[in-house]
């Protein structure tokens, strides 16, 4: 697995679906029932910034960033910050090398600020990140935060209307690391139950989003801070 392609790859498919969003939509309902859009939008920048943070850092931080005016633009830059520093550490950039670690973790996370993983992903070899009471190859980390980004880019596009599934192969190579990183505590904390047995879905992107809580097929959300399906 090569995580550095699966967090471009997971990026470029959310920067589509970011791109689909309409001025004076941010208070649209979204597939996470707690959120509108611009709260969306406003979590998947903190969770960009959070991985950039342990790709620079070598940690990731304690608070999440303050929230932007316009969050859009924000996940965009961000989104290329990212890009630009994995390049720096990984890529044949001069003097490019492993980000540098500090003395000790701190709390927080990528896919969820204040919630440390660990599973068997690939990841012997690669730079540490400080998470949490617990360190985590980068590798690891970048490959959970592409779940996170990939998930969440279809959380927008249904927002705004848009049907636009996760592209097969991603999302085929996404679900072993979300089904190695959720496990039944997050149920009902950070996501639903899933929707259906695996076999119920034909694609793997609704096989992905329906794992993590998300009813596959076309948007079914209008206004409001709740969910609204449509007739």
């Amino acid at each position: 697995m090569n995580s550095g392609e699966l967090l471009e790859r997971s990026l470029a498919y959310a920067l589509g679906s970011v791109a689909v969003v309409a001025p004076g939509t941010l208070g649209r309902a979204t597939p996470c029932a707690r959120w509108d859009l611009g709260e969306l939008l406003r979590h998947l920048d903190d969770s960009v910034d959070a991985l950039y943070e342990g790709v620079t850092d070598g940690q990731v931080g304690r608070c999440p960033t303050a929230g932007a005016a316009d969050p859009v633009c924000a996940f965009r830059e961000r989104a290329c910050a990212l890009l630009g520093a994995w390049a720096v550490a990984f890529g044949d950039v001069p003097h490019a090398g492993r980000p540098p670690g500090r003395d000790g973790p701190s709390a927080g996370g990528a896919a969820s600020r204040g919630q440390a993983f660990a599973c068997g992903l690939p990841g012997t070899g690669e730079p540490l990140v400080g998470v949490g009471d617990r360190s985590l190859g980068l590798g690891v980390l970048a490959a959970v935060g592409a779940v996170e980004i990939a998930v969440h880019g279809w959380d927008v596009a249904q927002a705004c209307g848009t049907s636009r599934p996760i592209p097969p192969a991603l999302a085929a190579e996404l679900l072993p690391v979300a089904r190695c990183v959720v496990d039944d505590a997050d149920r009902g904390v950070r996501f639903a139950e899933p929707v259906g047995a695996p076999t119920s879905w034909p694609r793997p992107g609704d096989r992905l989003v329906a794992f993590l809580g998300r009813r596959p097929g076309p948007p079914r959300f209008l206004s409001g801070r709740g969910p609204v399906c449509l007739p």
